[in-house]
């Protein structure tokens, strides 16, 4: 039998597509230098300011200009030394980097605790004044009138400064969760109809589910899965523990849930989580219809997991990765020029994006960065239509950053989730709609670019609201004073997922409920459902740009450069859609159902 094919070492990627790390720092002893500096200058901060905010309106704002400068820091040393190690998870050293930045993160978090109850005590009315007296202060406004609408949940400097310092120790439960993902899961390889053996890693096992080869699939998932089964109990206890951080982190504040605790300081109303699940639910149909029509398409008799992203097409498109970003800046041009050349630099000038996946890479891809570096992108790129899409995602991550850095102040630079999925799920709207009119005459382009489109939709908009449902599920268990272990909620995964396939697919209940294992956003209270009402702000928004002009580019355009300067419905609402109803999601339901008629 032929050996196991593997990933390339990290070593043996070129320069050209890995990330511009000395953009950030020029090498460890740099970084270790600022590190210092920074370190040392946290330890001064309470001498400096702690009891003196209410002197004066300049005292004030001095304060908050050293506070973007510690942060700008701080930002850039976390970014250099967590790109390392998610680009290799093997890489000993930028393991310990990456612990020192989220050690000091923690630690400038717990030594300005004193800050915001230090404000409230100067009174909203004083501090309202000292805006308009005050230049420096002006941009402020909102972060003050912020601070005072959550008075209720800010507590006093002491418990502020515990709350600080907790983040440090709880951090940890995210970053076991990737270590045993990517460092220390080990999956069997996968076998071909042929008898050939390929590893199975998380940088290839979505190229695997892509293969027609159903032995390769099905092998590779039963590998994959499998991996996370070994380790149910310690990821089961591992989430459990995440999930009994958010309920203290929501009873500190005074929160009376994990979900009110995580929509609250960004002022939206937890009937937009219900909203979305009860769509959900109630659109499950349009999903058992294209189970069925996916299981006729391939010619089986059953459909099983491995089955659902199975290509369709009789080939699938070759996309190079500069065909990938020629297509995706085509898709984007009706935003104009800048935004495309900007898009087009970064990918392949200023090197944003770590492309291609290697031994070690962690699972999934991302956008980091900080207000200070570029934008950058960190995926698995590999040369299909669905890598190209991912690509399409992140840059839409990474330009909305980019506009924001651009455009706000420290203060506001870091949008929040909610919104954050919107400009990425807006640009793969757009250079999907671009790609089927462009190739209208190829009918299998049409369908591998209908294929691209259903998995993208199968994630955002079936896996995702699932896993919102497990997560709404496992906290109130844990808020009620109930036990969770591996077992449970596996069932309440597989019974989630039975509801959402219907008797279209059959279900291997422990295969298909460890499923939750695979997900770090699990990790972020409440992340999960944003990428639903994400999908659906940002097709709604698509729409109409591609129907109207200039002026909905503009208003999307002020949305992308509003960073977190306007609560995250408001900003969506400045681009045109108004999440607080269920309108978007039904109307990207009918997208969805478009996509199955077609």
């Amino acid at each position: 039998m032929p050996e196991a094919t593997t990933l390339p070492p990290r070593r043996d990627i070129s320069d050209q597509y890995k990330w511009n790390a000395p953009s950030v720092f020029a090498s460890v002893d740099a970084w270790e230098a600022t590190f210092s500096a920074t370190q040392a200058r946290v330890a001064e901060l309470p001498g400096q300011f702690q009891g003196k905010l209410h002197a004066s309106a300049a005292g004030l704002a001095d304060l908050f200009e050293t506070l973007e400068a510690v942060y700008g820091d701080v930002g850039k040393i976390y970014v250099y030394a967590s790109m390392s190690s998610a680009t290799d998870t093997n890489d000993q050293t930028a393991a310990a980097l990456t612990g020192r930045a989220m050690s000091l993160y923690s630690q400038t978090a717990a030594t300005v605790a004193f800050v915001e109850p230090e404000i409230l005590t100067i009174g909203q009315e004083t501090v309202m004044q000292w805006v308009e007296d005050e230049p420096r202060l002006a941009v402020y406004a909102h972060h003050f009138a912020d601070l005072f609408r959550q008075q209720a949940h800010v507590r006093s400097a002491e418990v502020e400064e515990l709350l600080g310092m907790v983040g440090d120790p709880f951090s940890i439960v995210s970053q076991t969760a990737r270590l045993l993902a990517n460092a220390d899961l080990k999956f069997a390889p996968a076998t071909t109809a042929e008898g050939e053996q390929l590893s199975v890693e998380q940088g290839n096992v979505m190229g695997h589910m892509l293969s027609p080869d159903r032995a390769r699939r099905r092998t590779a998932h039963h590998s994959y899965r499998d991996g996370y089964l070994a380790l149910r109990n310690t990821f089961a206890s591992n989430l459990t523990a995440a999930i009994k951080r958010d309920w203290f982190y929501a009873r500190a504040r005074k929160h009376e849930s994990s979900l009110e605790a995580a929509l609250y300081p960004y002022n939206i109303p937890t009937d937009v989580f219900h909203n979305l699940v009860h769509t959900f639910r109630k659109n499950l149909p349009t999903w058992h219809r294209y189970w069925a029509l996916r299981r006729k398409a391939l010619g089986v008799d059953t459909l099983h997991w491995y089955d659902t992203v199975a290509p369709l097409a009789k080939s699938q498109p070759e996309v190079s990765y500069q065909q990938a970003v020629d297509w995706i800046c085509e898709g984007m041009a009706p935003l104009g020029e800048h935004y495309v050349a900007t898009l087009r630099r970064g990918c392949l000038e200023e090197r944003w994006v770590d492309v291609y996946p290697n031994q070690g890479k962690r699972q999934g891809a991302f956008s980091s960065g900080w207000r200070g570096t570029h934008p950058f992108i960190m995926m698995s790129f590999q040369n299909n239509l669905q890598a190209m899409s991912t690509l399409a995602h992140e840059l839409g991550h990474s330009l909305h950053s980019y506009h924001t850095w651009q455009h706000q102040p420290e203060v506001y630079s870091n949008y929040s989730m909610f919104v954050a999925e919107v400009a990425s799920n807006f640009n793969q709207a757009l250079v999907r709609a671009h790609l089927l009119e462009k190739y209208a005459d190829d009918p299998n382009f049409q369908i591998a670019m209908i294929e691209e489109a259903m998995s993208n939709f199968r994630r955002y908009f079936f896996i995702m609201p699932t896993l919102a449902r497990f997560e709404l599920e496992t906290h109130e268990r844990v808020e009620r004073g109930d036990a969770l272990t591996a077992d449970s909620m596996i069932d309440l995964m597989a019974d989630l997922l039975s509801e959402g396939f219907g008797d279209e697919l059959a279900l291997d209940h422990d295969r298909d409920g460890i499923m939750w294992t695979e997900f770090p956003h699990l990790y972020a209270n409440f992340y999960v459902f944003q990428y639903a009402t994400g999908i659906s702000a940002a097709h709604a928004l698509a729409q109409g740009i591609l129907a109207g002009g200039q002026a909905e580019v503009d208003h999307y355009l002020a949305f992308l450069k509003a960073g977190s300067s306007l609560y995250p419905l408001d900003a969506l609402k400045l681009a045109g859609v108004d999440m607080t109803t269920p309108e978007a999601v039904e109307q990207t339901y009918a997208v969805l159902a478009g996509y199955v008629d077609r």
